[in-house]
This record gives structure tokens, sequence and C-alpha cells, in this order.
């Protein structure tokens, strides 16, 4: 048994969130002890439901002094508790975290959930660079490796490609009643006999709202409706340019803002089609993976991780980020879909996931790399 620290700013909803929530769920099911320190958040009651341990330290912080304080509580709490790893999944707990780790002389993980900007300037480099001096560097698609690579000169006897996994469990279309589904479009007022294109994700520019919007422009048939499954931004200056590109090209019918949604297996489980039309690089690209566990179809932009997500022609469409003729070409083939392909579709996908991105199989990868480090260890 190992007793084991993920270091993250908060535990409050997010994928960073949620896979370290899993990680410590699975270590504990592994028999050994998981602790997680951050600032707090939603997810504490689950994780220590889950029989592991939280500790409560200001690691949100960005503060140098703070930053400071955090290493010397980090390496209090090393000691005090006896763990014998620590794995930082963010830069400013990173740097408590690494200085905690060296100086109680424990290995030392890191995980890249993003391709950081900035890396042009020395400061910004400088800032990032922590997370590329781990004991053993994860990657979480081979889109942010090859950066880790170029950027960090981080080499191959360091760094590991981890891809994120969700919970196939939630994400299974035969856990997914016909009430939960009907209750979603009802309130989302689905019209009847309309197929149903889904985008999940806050409403922000990268997401590509916009370019669905003129994807739809394109197409001529009225047989389905578009959703934008998701939060507004603060501020809301986007949405408005967005309702009105909306309304000035008369797509008030076809396009819908249907708000936050809590029940996301429902939503896509209320889908023909799944959309992650991303404008802007992507380090990964969840919802493409949480739709094919589901089974259904998805339309992704070729931006960073994004197109490591599906099977192109298989399992979904690949198409470029900067042409809504494409988009609008592949949009109308998943909405023609003949129910046998659909079913042949929907077989593929979810063996998709099944092989490549499971929670289980994340973790049981992440935990290979600390047994790396920690074999032949006292």
């Amino acid at each position: 048994m190992a007793t084991l620290l993920q270091v993250l700013p908060a535990l409050d909803k997010g994928g960073v969130e949620r896979g370290t929530v899993d990680l410590a769920r699975f270590l504990v099911r592994e028999g050994h002890r998981a602790i997680v320190a951050s600032a707090g958040g939603g997810l504490v009651h689950e994780l220590e439901a889950a029989g592991a341990t939280h500790l409560t330290f200001p690691l949100a912080s960005k503060n140098p002094l703070t930053i400071w304080k955090n290493a010397a509580r980090l390496a209090d709490a090393i000691q005090a508790h006896g763990i014998e790893l620590v794995h930082a999944r963010s830069r400013a707990p990173a740097w408590s975290a690494k200085l905690a780790a060296r100086r109680t002389g424990r290995p030392f993980v890191t995980t890249f959930h993003a391709v950081y900007g900035g890396h042009q300037h020395r400061l910004k480099r400088r800032y990032n660079a922590v997370m590329a001096e781990g004991d053993r560097v994860i990657a979480i698609s081979d889109y942010v490796a090859q950066h880790v690579r170029e950027v960090y000169r981080v080499g191959p006897q360091v760094l590991r490609t981890i891809y994120r996994g969700v919970d196939v469990e939630e994400f299974d279309p035969a856990r997914v009643d016909a009430r939960r589904v009907r209750t979603l479009s009802e309130r989302f007022g689905v019209p009847a006999g309309k197929k149903v294109a889904i985008l999940p994700g806050r409403v922000t520019r990268i997401k590509g709202h916009m370019l669905v919007t003129e994807a739809v422009a394109l197409m001529e048939r009225d047989d389905f409706v578009v959703l934008f499954v998701g939060p507004d931004t603060a501020g809301g200056g986007y949405t408005v340019e967005l309702r009105e590109r909306i309304k000035a090209k008369g797509l008030g019918e076809k396009i819908r803002f249907v708000g936050a949604c809590d029940d996301m297996a429902a939503a896509i489980a209320l889908s023909d089609v799944v959309l992650a039309p991303s404008v802007g690089p992507e380090a990964f690209g969840r919802v493409s993976v949480e739709a094919q566990a589901m089974g259904k179809p998805v339309i992704v932009t070729d931006m960073g991780g994004l197109g490591e997500t599906l099977l192109p022609a298989s399992t979904g469409w690949l198409v470029p980020a900067e042409d809504p003729k494409e988009l609008a070409w592949a949009l109308d083939l998943a909405l023609s879909m003949p129910a046998e392909a659909g079913q042949r579709l929907k077989e593929r996908a979810r063996h998709w996931v099944m092989d490549n991105f499971t929670a289980d199989r994340m973790c049981r990868q992440t935990l290979a790399v600390y047994e790396e480090l920690l074999k032949g260890r006292p």
C-alpha cells in the first residue's frame, strides 16, 4: 500500500477535478491511501465519501508568498501523513508541490491538462515550466505531448501520454431511461418530430457556436434543431453577438440556447448527433468521448487534440475549423444516416471508447507511472 498525494487549486466541477476524484476513488479501491490537497469545493464530499482524505490549503492562490507558505504546509503534510509521492495538476500549486517534494525527497509527478499560453515570453514560460519539471510528466493527449516535447524539451524517458477517461457507466445508453430523456426534451422545448443536434459546453467563442450558426445557415433542410447546451459566460457579450447573428440569418427556429444541464448523459441520448466544433486548439475532447460512449456520431473540428478522440468516417466526422460548408455537409450526412448504419456506428463508437478512454484505463495507467517511481523505494 502506498500513500499518494494529488495537488490542485480547488475541487469544484471541471474535467481536472473530476479526474482527480476518479483517480482517488480508484486508488482507494486498489488498497492505497489517497490524499488530495486543494482550497476545497463542491467535490470534497464526494472525494471523502470514496474513502480519500482532503487537506484544505489556499492552493488556488498565485501570490508568491502564499505559494512559498503552501510549500511548507505541504512538506509538513507529507511528513505527517507518510506521503510517498506528490502529483501536481496545475501550475500555481505545482510550484508549492515541487518545493515540498524536493525538501522531503519524494517523487514528483505533473500532468499537463492544457497547452499553456504565453510561453513565448520569458517570465510566463518560466512560470509554466514547473509543469515540465516532474520526475514523470503526463500529457493528456498526443497534441499536448508534442507541445511539451517541443517547447519544454521533455524527453521520452520522462514524458507519458495518458488520455483522459470518462465514466462509461454514467455515459451508457442502456442506463439512461426514456423518462430522463423525455424530461429534457420538454424542458428544452424540442418540437415533435424534429431531429436534434447538440453543442455541449459553455457559450464562449472558442467552442464554435458561431461556426455552427454559419453552417446551419447554409443548410436547406428544416427537419432539425440545434441546441446550445451550456451556461453563458460572464458579461455575455459573445452571446449577444451570437444571438444577433442567429436572428439576422433567420435561424431562430433552428438554433436554441437551453442553458446549463446537469444530466448530460440524457442530453446526449436526446440527440441524433453531437457537435464539438472548437475554433481554437483543445487539449483533448471530453464531449466527443462522452458522446461516443453513448453511441452517438460526433462532428469535431481538427483542432488540437480533438482529432484524437474519434475514428473519422467511422464514429464521426473531422472537419476544418474555418469551413462552415464542410460542417454543414457533415451535419447533413449525420442527420440523414439510415437506422441500420446508425446502429453500426453506435456499436463502433462504444467499443472505441471502451478500448481507449475509460476512467479505469486512465487510472491504471497513472498508477503504473507512480509505480515506476516508487519501485525499489523503502
